[in-house]
């Protein structure tokens, strides 16, 4: 598999050529184009009730598109917002993505849908975020640009900037100070995270620019 990753930070797509037998898990829709002799075949990824719980709870589809074929070829994925592509290896470890961040993955790579309690109810991100175990090649996508952070100790982050984190992280909600400042700063909630690992932050939060829109929307 050779792999490339273009137009990052602002409209980044995912370009790759598979050797013949290999195959990619792709959200679906996130085809842009790919060499006729490549095939695609629908794929349920763990099962009924895992696909059900990734479109219910954790912002995927139901279904992902599996591509491959005996011959191998191209195949180009952009995501469905304008952004940052990543690519991370996993080497029978995990990454932890928030809703709707999941781009593809080879077949190393199991995805499962995780409650996260009360406090990711309350996030902004979801009650549920999708857990990436295994090993092979993962993507994900995010709004705007990303920011790696290496955390030791502790990192404050605004709960719409948040794209996914290493699980030797933990979390907890918090507010901006008290009541009044949570209500009114504009700021809302905020994940606080603690521990040792890494930690992918959007420059672009897609509810405030919803927000930003709406006014120039009413008829």
């Amino acid at each position: 598999m050779q792999l490339d990753v273009l137009g990052n930070p602002d409209y980044g797509e995912l370009s790759i050529d598979l050797e013949p037998g290999e195959k990619l898990h792709v959200e679906s829709g996130a085809m842009s184009r790919m060499s006729p002799a490549l095939e695609l075949r629908t794929h349920l990824m763990g099962g009924i009730l895992a696909g059900l719980a990734r479109k219910i709870f954790g912002g995927e589809s139901f279904f992902v598109g599996e591509y491959g074929g005996p011959q191998g070829g191209h195949l180009s994925l952009s995501p469905g917002l304008p952004g940052t592509v990543m690519h991370e290896h996993l080497e029978d470890s995990e990454l932890v993505l928030t809703a709707g961040s999941f781009l593809a993955c080879t077949s190393g790579i199991q995805l499962k849908t995780r409650f996260g309690g009360l406090r990711a109810l309350f996030s902004g991100e979801g009650a549920f975020v999708l857990r990436a175990t295994g090993t092979g090649e993962l993507f994900f996508n995010a709004y705007g640009a990303v920011i790696e952070k290496q955390v030791d100790g502790s990192l404050r982050v605004d709960t719409g900037h948040v794209v996914a984190w290493e699980p030797t992280l933990d979390y907890s909600i918090a507010g901006m100070g008290g009541l009044k400042s949570t209500l009114f700063s504009g700021e809302g909630l905020t994940m606080d995270f603690q521990g040792t690992g890494r930690l992918w932050v959007q420059t672009r939060n897609l509810p405030a620019t919803a927000g930003w829109l709406t006014p120039f929307l009413r008829g």
